[in-house]
């Protein structure tokens, strides 16, 4: 007997064992589906300012959102206006012209220049706060002369009696406190770090769990079918995440407008996350359609091939006898 024969035959594993350690990939790869959608949208798509102004743009004119800003600018107003107009009757009667002031520059192009500039501003100052880790125990604040300069601008560039005269001053605007910042920088690390490194695991595990099954079809069934279900509580949480972020909210009538905002920043979300739902039950059906009639129509193809009678060969031609 020669060396080759004597040689030992590795038997393939058992369909079981095999089973079993796809099944686990294949879990693993449907549960990391949902959270590397969603830390990929937080660490992408929200750090992007000037995506982030394309997507407040539109809010600008949303009814609720220019209540809201006008309510805040006139009590503002009126805030700085106390020292001069008191609590008496005076104050009662520029109350109503201020703020109807207010909801007029709402509808002015002034407006719209101020909004955008203001994200603008305000996003590039928490996006800085939140990469630097040197800015710890500080709060973030906004210089207002950017947002004023552009204002008085386009108010000159509108004719706008005295808006030349508008001061521009330095003046800084808080937006977050410094133990906001510090517990928003340590989530902003880890939603970072998971977008770089969950979706190509789940890629990864995703292979893996298809190549080692016994059965692939049902293994890409079983996959599509976690991934849909990983779409649809991706969508379960987006609407939960709404409903405590405006019930946590102390004022009631700003609900209203903090409802447009969440809707706006998470419309990339929730639109990935009904993809997913949609992508995963179309091949989950196409897998079954596949496994159910595609033997019969590769019969019914054999069958016919083997059906062809095949031609006789042409006999050659006899030479004539002389």
């Amino acid at each position: 007997m020669s060396e080759r024969d004597r040689a030992p035959v590795t038997e393939p594993a058992p369909p079981r064992s095999r089973n079993v350690l796809s099944a686990v990939l294949l879990t693993l790869a449907c549960l990391l589906v949902p959270f590397g959608a969603l830390a990929s949208w937080a660490a992408h798509g929200l750090t992007d300012t000037g995506r982030w102004v394309r997507t407040m743009a539109p809010l600008a004119a949303d009814p609720d959102v220019r209540r809201s800003v006008a309510e805040a600018v006139g009590d503002g107003v009126l805030r700085e206006a106390a020292p001069a107009a008191g609590s008496g009757p005076l104050r009662g009667e520029i109350g109503p012209f201020v703020h109807n002031a207010a909801r007029s520059f709402t509808r002015t192009e002034a407006y719209r220049t101020a909004w955008d500039a203001a994200n603008e501003a305000v996003h590039d100052a928490v996006l800085r706060a939140l990469r630097d880790d040197r800015a710890r125990g500080a709060p973030v604040t906004v210089d207002a002369a950017p947002v004023i300069a552009r204002v008085k601008q386009q108010l000159s560039d509108d004719h706008v009696p005295f808006a030349h005269r508008i001061p521009v001053t330095h003046t800084r605007i808080p937006v977050l406190p410094a133990e906001d910042v510090d517990r928003l920088r340590k989530g902003y690390h880890v939603l970072d770090t998971a977008a770089l490194w969950l979706p190509p695991a789940t890629a990864v595990l995703a292979v893996a769990g298809i190549a080692v099954a016994a059965c692939r079809r049902r293994a890409v069934t079983a996959l599509a079918l976690g991934t849909a279900l990983g779409g649809a509580l991706l969508v379960l949480a987006v609407a939960i995440g709404r409903r405590l972020t405006l019930a946590d909210l102390p004022d009631a009538l700003h609900r209203p407008a903090a409802g447009a905002v969440y809707d706006a920043l998470t419309a990339t979300l929730r639109t990935v996350s009904w993809l997913l739902c949609v992508l995963g039950l179309a091949v989950a059906a196409g897998a079954w359609v596949t496994g159910r009639y595609g033997p019969r129509i590769a019969a019914r193809r054999h069958a016919r091939g083997s059906a062809v009678p095949v031609a006789d060969p042409v006999p050659e031609p006899t030479r004539a006898r002389a």
